[in-house]
């Protein structure tokens, strides 16, 4: 096996259990490593660190063991049993009310580079490195031993996340099964999941990220909790997911505004699924989120969701990010009702918790209204965090209560 040597003093963040090791760390390299294949790691002195995938760029390592093991079927079994069990113990595999979780988690389930999410029957894959790609069907196989007859289809959706430089084969497509019989399928192809007892359709061929925002589920919970009787917005909505938790609250109307043609077509869809009318309970615009609240009239809404997509997804672009985070918030901020409620999120990975907050504190001082925080909010327990690898809190937002 390749072995890498780093530089002395550099093994003192593995040693700490953090899974990455940078292009900078490195010493040398004994052996010729294709990307994607498994290397060993040691210190300057010899000491073995760990093992794990080898790729081209900034990180050059992500550990899958800090200790010696076979990378095998037994292997990823286990951690795919690991997964499972914690997504157990919080109720998530075998809810009725809830069939769509996130199962794997990068670095939050020890497994770098590696996404599973769970759409009731179907296990959505995404690999962001070239190792987990290469790994993707003995994944897979280790999945139908955690899931037996319970899972039907497997789809890869790397296309977009596996690096393009290594030279792989990238093609989204099933890798195992194929798209799962269902009573509810959308006209676009998209089928049914259940999120507490909320019903969407799901198109994880065309949509977005694995095709829904799972990262959201207690959040969206959160919105319903505050919407009855109210007059709600949700910016940059998707496919509606806010929406529909408020309209299933009992909110007395709902706008949803997204700039995506094909992500409206399925907001309609979702609304007529939940039992609702559009153009009566709800009213969907598809235009450019910042326009839509420029031209809001004021004191119309009791709440509104800011839940843009990430501004910044490198720290080059970090300044620009929380520009675009005061400018639009400030909005919201201004066009709420007096006593209403504004939801902001990012999901900015560089955008550190104290500096969204930040964002919006000067978002609140240019309106001049009198903002105070009821919630800061997260991302849900199957998108866990390891202790070791903090950069794995992405998902961020505050609930502001405004005067």
């Amino acid at each position: 096996m390749v072995k890498i040597f780093l530089n002395k003093g550099k093994e003192s963040s593995l040693k700490r259990f953090h899974p990455w090791v940078f292009s900078g760390a490195v010493n040398k390299i004994e052996g010729n490593p294709v990307e994607g294949e498994v290397v060993e790691v040691y210190s300057k002195s010899g000491e073995y660190l760990g093992c794990g995938h080898y790729q081209i760029g900034s990180i050059t390592v992500r550990i899958l063991s800090f200790d010696k093991c076979s990378i095998d079927a037994d292997f990823w079994y286990s951690r795919l049993m690991a997964a499972f069990n914690a997504r157990a113990s919080l109720g998530l595999t075998s809810s009725e009310s809830t069939n769509c979780y996130r199962l794997v988690h990068g670095e939050g389930d020890f497994l770098p580079g590696l996404i599973i999410d769970i759409y009731n029957k179907t296990a959505v894959i995404q690999a962001h490195s070239a190792g987990m790609f290469l790994s993707k069907d003995a994944i897979a196989e280790a999945l139908k031993r955690v899931y037996g007859k319970s899972l039907e289809a497997i789809y890869d959706k790397s296309e977009g996340t596996a690096p393009f430089k290594a030279g792989l084969d990238l093609k989204d497509g099933y890798i195992w099964g194929g798209a799962v019989a269902s009573e509810m399928v959308g006209s676009n192809g998209a089928e049914v999941v259940v999120e507490n007892n909320n019903k969407f359709y799901v198109n994880w061929v065309e949509g977005q990220k694995t095709g829904f925002f799972l990262d959201q589920r207690d959040n969206r919970e959160l919105v319903a909790k505050y919407a009855k009787d109210k007059t709600v917005l949700n910016l940059f909505c998707y496919t509606g997911g806010f929406s529909i938790y408020a309209l299933n609250a009992g909110a007395k109307s709902v706008d949803s505004v997204d700039s995506s043609k094909k992500a409206m077509d399925l907001v309609k869809e979702n609304v007529y699924l939940n039992g609702f009318e559009e153009g009566v309970q709800h009213h969907s615009y598809c235009e450019d989120a910042i326009e839509f609240m420029r031209n809001a009239a004021g004191n119309k809404y009791d709440l509104i969701v800011v839940d843009p997509p990430a501004f910044a997804k490198h720290r080059r672009a970090l300044d620009n990010a929380l520009r675009a985070y005061k400018r639009l918030n400030a909005l919201a901020i201004e066009k709420v009702k007096p006593g209403g409620l504004v939801f902001c999120y990012s999901c900015s990975q560089v955008v550190d918790k104290q500096a969204f907050a930040l964002a919006i504190f000067s978002a609140a001082a240019q309106t001049g209204r009198k903002v105070r925080i009821l919630h800061r909010l997260t991302q849900p327990a199957d998108h866990p965090v390891s202790i070791y690898h903090p950069e794995g809190e992405y998902l961020k937002g505050l609930v502001l209560l405004v005067e």
